[in-house]
């Protein structure tokens, strides 16, 4: 993990990881930018992320906005179409439900519209500064089992395999570190194992062309 720190260095964040710098950590954004990144590039999120804060920036305002004019803000996010209806609901219920505001924990935290463990944990990373939970996202789940520190085929599994076999210092940093190295790095296929700083205790469980 150090190594990965030290490398990662010169390399771009992720998109939502770079929102939730610009916005000093707001629950509320980094909520609605990780809906808009599932399956969709980091450039496309931030854009869109960006198009759709410019006109609301909070549950109140953005629940007032029709889907229609959300799919147009948003698109072309994958999926643009159901992730709208998602933002919808979800600031709705965040207004009706919650007062305006995020909620902390995990647990009310997926019973909002479109929001899994993935995205419950992200927040409660980036916004509510946890030390408690890990994000495993489709990179994560890839290079831990890449690595040979799980064996799963969920990213649920993942997650809480993760808690049993990494430090917990690490915990909150595996999303950010794995995400930003599976982006540039170790890529679903074609790995650039030649790049990488930690190649030497890889066992490449999995690769086979690089």
């Amino acid at each position: 993990m150090r190594a990965l720190a030290r490398a990662m260095a010169s390399l771009e964040l992720p998109a939502v990881e770079k929102i939730s710098n610009d916005q000093k950590e707001d629950p509320f954004q980094i909520l609605i930018a990780t809906l808009l990144s599932a399956r969709t590039q980091d450039a496309t999120t931030h854009a869109a992320s960006t198009r759709l804060f410019a006109v609301a920036r909070t549950p109140r305002t953005m629940a007032k906005l029709g889907e229609r004019e959300i799919e147009r803000l948003i698109y072309p996010v994958s999926f643009y179409r159901n992730k709208a209806e998602h933002v919808k609901a979800c600031c709705e219920m965040l207004v009706d439900r919650f007062g305006g505001r995020v909620p902390s924990t995990l647990e009310e935290l997926v019973t909002l519209p479109g929001v899994g463990r993935k995205t419950a944990n992200l927040v409660l990373i980036l916004a509510f500064k946890s030390l408690d939970n890990i994000c495993v996202d489709t990179h994560v789940h890839r290079i831990s089992n890449r690595l040979g520190w799980v064996k799963t085929t969920q990213p649920e599994e993942t997650e809480q395999a993760l808690y049993q076999a990494i430090d917990r210092r690490w915990w909150p940093d595996i999303n950010l570190y794995l995400v930003t190295w599976g982006q540039n790095v170790c890529r679903p296929t074609s790995p650039r194992c030649g790049d990488c700083v930690i190649v030497d205790r890889c066992p490449r469980i999995g690769v086979r062309r690089k």
